[in-house]
């Protein structure tokens, strides 16, 4: 079992790949984020499913990463941790226009959030590799 100063890092790292995989995918293949928003803005079943998943997971995260002053690899990862509560409430919440809002940011600037991604994704790694190793 990890020890608990671990734990932050461990998320970092399984958030970082996360994003360094989703960037790529949509390198690989533009457009699909696009697409993936247009169907949870037009399926119910779908946007509670995410929206459950998305809470779900942000508050294993909250409430697994200590919060420790002057930690910030563990205040950032809690951090993210309640912003995907957070993100899970809204999608349950307004779904429908939270996705149209997400997708209107997303537009044609498809490569500068994928970008993004893959730039959250590697620093992440290194942050979490970083402490663990």
């Amino acid at each position: 079992m990890s020890q608990p100063a671990d734990i932050p890092a461990w998320v970092a790292m399984f958030l970082g790949l996360y994003a360094l995989a989703a960037g790529a995918g949509e390198f690989r293949a533009p457009g699909g984020w696009n697409a993936m928003l247009l169907d949870f803005e037009r399926s119910p079943g779908l946007r509670y499913l995410t929206g459950m998943a998305c809470m779900a997971l942000g508050a294993a995260i909250y409430l697994a990463v200590p919060w420790v002053a002057g930690d910030w690899l563990a205040i950032a990862v809690n951090v993210l941790g309640g912003i995907a509560l957070a993100e899970g409430l809204l999608v349950l919440a307004a779904g429908d226009r939270f996705l149209a809002l997400a997708r209107r940011m997303l537009g044609n600037a498809w490569g500068v959030w994928a970008g993004a991604s893959v730039l959250f994704g590697l620093a992440a790694i290194v942050a979490g590799g970083t402490r663990l190793g």
